[in-house]
């Protein structure tokens, strides 16, 4: 570790940051289809895939003038993984102490091209290949942050980083407190996660309700290209250690980000769409199962407010106070297991800090407490579906 830190000009005792004060503000990619956000009708958030749209008079012409408005949009349109990129690479630039290690993220650029084109740019000793180690990088990682260095961690998938559960826990959540305030440990553990398309039991865990309960971190999850960028880039300037979720499933969803740069807080929910009838709260791919139940329901008469909670530890229970004063049913819907899930914290603290205005009890749709199939049709049937959400609302509201 004295080597690297060494060869990249690097001490602990003090970092000479470059000026940017006159700066202006195990699958290829390829395989994963273009999706959009939930505000395209292409987007199946069941699936992840797009769906052909009917075909409609003057499909040509209409194109056309589509093209020719977002061109005159501000910004730029990126996927996701790229939105990710762009952040990663912006905070390389930055601060030279950033540095990211893990499997293949060098130049093969990560198993979903997260990190494509970082090796060459920055060297082999910024972007770090590793063995099938995870204990053992992760360990290094927590080091070099204790150190000075600001390392990012890409497990290939995040059911793997099971085996450096150690390393999370006792070193990165607790070495702060147990050093009385010696070390710092600005990490992020970030990588692919969630249930996929039929990629089988391990490697369609949900790994939230794992590190949920770990003092000393910080976790969000990403579930858009704008709050993915915003996202990493709080989590890279943060001294505390932060996970940062991301769903297999979205790293091709596309959307028009800002050209200027922006950086989001690590603390607060989204407000995806206001409403009056009940407040839904969600995150990460069940953000567009949500989006295209919303649809129905509005059809129906109903009017969901719906969040994206996106910190899932700490909680914005700010934000989601005055929805529930506001609407005094709560909906939560998580992709995470029921037992001990995300969902069981978040009814927890709903329960004990605005019980008051709750005018029924809180209902939580999440996966079945079963080993993911690797069965297409058993797999959905495992994960909470739109109709299932139709019909929590109707009855919440009824």
């Amino acid at each position: 570790m004295a080597a690297i830190l060494q060869s990249v000009g690097v001490t602990s005792a003090s970092f000479q940051l470059p000026d940017h004060s006159n700066k202006s503000p195990a699958f290829p990619v390829c395989s994963l289809p273009v999706i959009r956000s939930e505000k395209s009708s292409s987007f199946d958030p069941i699936r992840g895939i797009g769906k052909a749209r009917k075909a409609v008079t003057k499909a040509v012409t209409a194109q056309a003038e589509n093209s020719a408005s977002a061109a005159s949009k501000p910004g730029h349109e990126l996927l996701l993984f790229e939105a990710l990129r762009e952040g990663l690479e912006e905070e390389m630039d930055r601060d030279v102490r950033v540095c990211v290690m893990g499997e293949d993220v060098g130049h093969y650029g990560g198993s979903y091209k997260v990190t494509k084109g970082l090796a060459e740019k920055y060297g082999d000793l910024r972007v770090l290949d590793t063995p099938i180690a995870e204990n053992s990088f992760t360990g290094m990682a927590i080091g070099a942050a204790m150190t000075g260095l600001r390392p990012i961690v890409e497990g290939m998938n995040m059911g793997f980083l099971l085996l450096a559960f150690n390393q999370i826990s006792d070193n990165c959540g607790m070495l702060h407190y147990t050093s009385g305030g010696q070390f710092t440990i600005p990490t992020v553990i970030r990588g692919p996660g969630g249930v996929g398309r039929q990629l089988g039991a391990e490697h369609s865990q949900r790994l939230e309700s794992y590190f949920q309960s770990i003092p000393g971190i910080q976790m969000v999850a990403c579930s858009t290209p704008y709050n993915a960028k915003g996202l990493m880039k709080a989590a890279i300037r943060s001294e505390n250690p932060v996970v940062l979720f991301e769903h297999v499933l979205l790293y091709n969803l596309k959307e028009r980000i800002p050209d200027e740069e922006y950086v989001l807080s690590l603390e607060e929910a989204e407000m995806v769409r206001p409403g009056e009838h009940v407040t839904i709260l969600t995150y990460s791919r069940m953000r567009y199962h949500v989006m295209q139940a919303a649809k129905t329901l509005v059809n129906k008469g109903y009017d969901p407010e719906v969040i994206d909670i996106r910190s899932l530890k700490p909680f914005d229970l700010y934000t989601i106070g005055n929805s529930v004063k506001k609407t005094h049913k709560v909906l939560i819907v998580e992709e995470c297991m029921r037992t001990g899930g995300i969902g069981a914290s978040l009814t927890a603290a709903i329960n004990e800090n605005f019980n008051d205005y709750l005018d029924a009890p809180i209902v939580c749709l999440s996966s079945q407490d079963v080993p993911t199939p690797y069965a297409g049709t058993l797999e959905e049937w495992t994960v909470v579906q739109p109709a299932q959400i139709v019909a929590a609302v109707e009855q919440l509201c009824g």
